[in-house]
């Protein structure tokens, strides 16, 4: 049965929701409008633990829906080359605007970096999958040895000051997690009671549009939401 599933792309219109109202709080605490540290404490703290677990679930889940009966290795070679594309662009621009703390290995590297390591999973049981990422979860930090070229692993004792961090490990682990359930999915026939061959409606077409289009509002909304409290705080003195 072919169409899309239109839930995954609820999903990621929800997480990108939650990215963005977080990024918001943190660019008004940036400027001035809220306490420092409070973008990285409370509630705000779990929304952004919540929001990078989604995209990787989703990515994760994404993976098995492309390439779970059949790997096509041209379109996963095109589609990893544009999230690696995507993932310097970020690491480029936070370079330029927070020298000492860039984005070296943000969302976009980590789900890169997964998505290579997921195709060693995609034929395995899904309760395989799963073990192998409550193995990850669990495998004990710092491990090794503490080299800076090592940081993006997660596996080192003082990584690099970063604005956005999500190494390896332990973030390879809500991938694998839900490449597991999408591979549990497959298996129970969700994905086929779930799939739409006919074109949405207007209101689900609406609540969709973000999720289908998720790289370049990740990529887009922090610029604007940067212009927008720039000149509210400009407008405002």
């Amino acid at each position: 049965m072919s169409g899309r599933v239109h839930a995954v792309d609820l999903a990621r219109s929800a997480a990108l929701l939650g990215m963005a109202l977080f990024h918001f709080t943190y660019d008004l605490e940036m400027f001035g409008h809220l306490p420092p540290g409070t973008a990285v404490s409370g509630g705000w703290r779990v929304l952004s633990i919540a929001v990078a677990g989604s995209f990787l679930v989703l990515a994760g889940v994404s993976l098995h829906l492309a390439h779970g009966h059949r790997l096509r290795p041209r379109a996963f070679l095109r589609r990893l080359a544009v999230i690696g594309a995507a993932a310097g662009l970020v690491t480029l621009g936070t370079r330029a605007m927070f020298p000492d703390s860039f984005v070296y290995f943000g969302i976009l590297h980590s789900i890169a970096v997964a998505s290579v390591i997921g195709l060693a999973f995609l034929r395995l049981p899904w309760a395989v999958t799963l073990a192998a990422a409550l193995a990850v979860l669990a495998l004990p930090r710092p491990l090794g040895p503490d080299w800076p070229w090592l940081d993006w692993t997660g596996l080192t004792a003082t990584p690099r000051s970063s604005v956005d961090f999500e190494p390896l490990f332990p973030w390879l682990a809500p991938f694998l997690a839900g490449l597991a359930l999408a591979t549990l999915a497959s298996r129970t026939g969700l994905w086929n009671r779930l799939r739409h061959p006919a074109p949405p409606g207007p209101a689900l077409r609406a609540l969709t549009w973000p999720g289908r289009h998720s790289l370049a509002i990740y990529l887009l909304h922090q610029p604007i939401l940067i212009a927008l409290v720039w000149a509210g705080t400009a407008l405002s003195r």
